[in-house]
């Protein structure tokens, strides 16, 4: 077996003129491409809502990474995959400190998927695994801290 490794790097320039909003640019160098992408928060945190909050881009970040992968991943391994659907719930706890800010901590991050397709469900597994192993975002986390659940028929499966 022949072993090929890459790099991927992005880089970021992010810029806050006051409120809460976020601009920030976000460059992919292998590919040459740039982004731009905002965050801001609801009135709750002061923010005007006129972009989502960073931990909704993080949420979509997570599901488009792994629906990404299955698909890459499927053409590669032969698996068919007609759609996937993702549930996924993502749980963060604050918790106010003496001098006034929070601390935040996170109870972890749960996925649902569906991979629609007629395959056995012994190949979707392999196909769920393979995704997530090949996920940056996952690589991006504290071990175990994901876990996910595999749609067989009307039962979800722990992978």
């Amino acid at each position: 077996m022949n072993n090929k490794s890459f790099t991927l790097k992005f880089t970021g320039n992010a810029t806050n003129k006051g409120s809460m909003r976020n601009d920030i640019d976000v460059s992919f160098e292998s590919m040459n491409e740039t982004f731009k992408l905002a965050t801001d928060e609801g009135a709750f945190h002061g923010g005007k809502g006129t972009a989502p909050p960073p931990l909704a881009l993080f949420t979509a970040a997570l599901c488009g990474c792994i629906m990404t992968q299955i698909k890459a991943f499927g053409k590669k391994l032969k698996i068919e995959v007609n759609e996937i659907e993702i549930d996924a719930s993502m749980e963060w706890q604050g918790e106010v400190l003496e001098e006034g800010p929070y601390k935040a901590s996170c109870d972890g991050y749960n996925l649902d998927i569906d991979i629609i397709s007629e395959e056995p469900i012994e190949r979707k597994k392999k196909l769920l695994e393979a995704a997530i192993n090949g996920c940056f975002i996952e690589a991006s986390l504290k071990p175990g801290i994901v876990k996910h659940r595999l749609k067989d028929k009307e039962n979800w499966i722990s992978v």
